[in-house]
């Protein structure tokens, strides 16, 4: 059985913890290290402000069952996290992270969602946040297009998910494995944190350049988010687009138009993701049948069902039945 915990249940369990994997030597001994609770698994976060409005998370955890976080609509940092072991799924609102693909936010109002661990897998990475004001400063010269897409104070933000070049690996590895002591820690730390910014920043340029900036306006992409949510709770019998359109009160085409700014998909290749992430969760139960699970997630036809897994997944449900990781190619 996964389980699936609010911050607050997460918080309960946090007590209770398995010290087995300790934190690295290497790393500067301030900071916190927030142990991941033992019914989950082993391991920690390594937390450490490095300058002001600058923090650095450390990332070693082993998963000894599947389990997922909700968290709530809440304000975002501008945040960098680069994975160079493990996976994070979401319920279809982000793309996975991987060690393949890297996550960089702007600030602004982060949507509501899932992150879903995997049971076996180690997770091992960094996550970097800096306060709106550090990034504020740093853009004072650049374009006024990259600001406006960084720092969406007061709105939702922006996010982009570029691929992990071998420089950016390096870089992560690095500040895992810092091998300096003491004072000289700590710049080396701070120096590589920026490091991995200025690369994270490059790719955001690119893509800013090539992309014009979303002409959604609040309320708009208010109903995109609700239409969003009602496909993920009703994967099973969905309304059509028109109807659903309809029913957040937006035309279809304003509707296609959104989820493809928002969510890099059409509305149909959102709800099949949904459908698909979903199904993967039950075949790891391991207490359904293949033809059940099609049937719960809205597929009456099991060749299309298992056509449709394989292409999200790179394998087929009876192999996730029988215990196979999905593919993060």
């Amino acid at each position: 059985m996964t389980f699936v915990l609010s911050e607050a249940d997460y918080k309960g369990l946090g007590l209770q913890f398995n010290n087995s994997k300790k934190p690295d030597s290497k790393l500067p001994n301030s900071g916190t290290v927030h142990w991941l609770p033992a019914v989950l698994g082993c391991g920690y976060t390594h937390s450490l402000e490095l300058l002001p409005g600058v923090w650095l998370d450390v990332i070693d955890k082993e998963f000894s069952q599947s389990w997922a976080l909700k968290v709530p609509v809440h304000d975002h940092l501008v945040q960098i996290t680069v994975l160079l072991s493990g996976s994070v799924n979401y319920d279809g609102s982000y793309p996975s992270l991987e060690p393949k693909r890297s996550y960089f936010s702007g600030c602004g109002i982060s949507p509501g969602y899932v992150a879903w661990y995997q049971q076996s897998q180690h997770l091992q990475g960094v996550n970097i946040h800096f306060t709106p004001a550090v990034l504020e400063q740093m853009l004072a010269d650049q374009s006024p297009e990259l600001r406006q897409a960084l720092l969406c104070y007061g709105d939702w933000k922006k996010a982009w998910f570029p691929k992990v070049t071998p420089t950016m690996r390096a870089v992560a590895q690095q500040i895992i494995h810092c091998p300096f002591e003491g004072a000289t820690r700590r710049v080396y730390l701070q120096a590589k944190v920026f490091e991995l910014l200025a690369l994270q920043l490059e790719e955001v340029l690119a893509a800013t350049k090539q992309q014009p900036a979303s002409q959604l306006k609040p309320g708009t992409l208010d109903c995109i988010y609700q239409a969003r949510d009602l496909l993920t709770v009703q994967i099973e019998n969905p309304p059509s687009i028109l109807e659903l359109a309809e029913q957040v009160g937006v035309c279809d085409r304003t509707l296609r138009r959104g989820f493809r700014k928002l969510f890099g998909t059409t509305v149909i290749g959102y709800l099949t993701q949904q459908r698909m992430i979903r199904a993967e969760q039950l075949l790891r139960e391991q207490h359904n049948t293949v033809a059940e699970v099609a049937n719960k997630v809205g597929y009456t036809h099991l060749g299309h069902f298992a056509a449709a897994f394989k292409r999200q997944f790179g394998i087929t449900p009876s192999e996730c039945i029988a215990g196979q990781n999905v593919s993060t190619d």
